[in-house]
């Protein structure tokens, strides 16, 4: 008999903790995605149509104070991080490996933290939601510790875009 009261509580205890595993781990997984959400809040974009064919998205700054966006390169998802003070998009060089990009010449490049070592090479689609470039040039960059791409302006200057507020519209125009 008390062999079975034991049974019965060691039974309760272990229900007990698989209960509130589970709670925690259900927990870390909804704060993990609101804090994606507030990192990126654009990972299903919207694009406007406009009658003449202008296609627009706009942006929301994130609460960092940054216009973080998903979009693709050559038909594979990323994430994007506009910056209109970079010259080009810039790639760090795991992102450029899962995409398959191939190294071209090696160049000088003036970063935030120094100049660095950047591999040229080219991207064949460029998008963001139905805003799409081709034959954009790009930079991979090792040293670059960042999970997102630098969307520069190889990519910015075929684009309007306009900043109002906390919000950054990009329009493309047909042609």
């Amino acid at each position: 008999m008390n062999d079975d009261r034991a049974q019965q509580k060691q039974f309760g205890i272990t229900m007990q903790v698989l209960a509130w595993v589970t709670l925690l781990g259900l927990l870390a997984l909804w704060f993990n995605d609101v804090l994606e959400r507030r990192h990126n809040p654009y990972r299903v974009l919207e694009t406007r149509f406009g009658e003449d064919g202008i296609r627009e998205v706009v942006l929301q700054r994130n609460r960092f104070g940054h216009y973080v966006t998903s979009g693709e390169i050559n038909g594979e998802p990323v994430v994007f991080m506009l910056d209109t003070g970079a010259t080009g998009v810039a790639i760090p060089e795991d992102i450029a490996l899962r995409l398959n990009l191939e190294r071209g010449r090696a160049y000088r490049t003036q970063t935030a933290n120094g100049v660095a070592i950047s591999y040229a090479t080219n991207l064949d689609v460029v998008s963001v939601g139905e805003i799409a470039l081709g034959n954009v040039s790009a930079g991979i960059v090792p040293g670059l510790k960042t999970s997102e791409i630098l969307l520069g302006m190889s990519f910015l200057k075929h684009i309007e875009f306009t900043q109002r507020g906390d919000q950054l519209i990009l329009r493309q125009y047909p042609g």
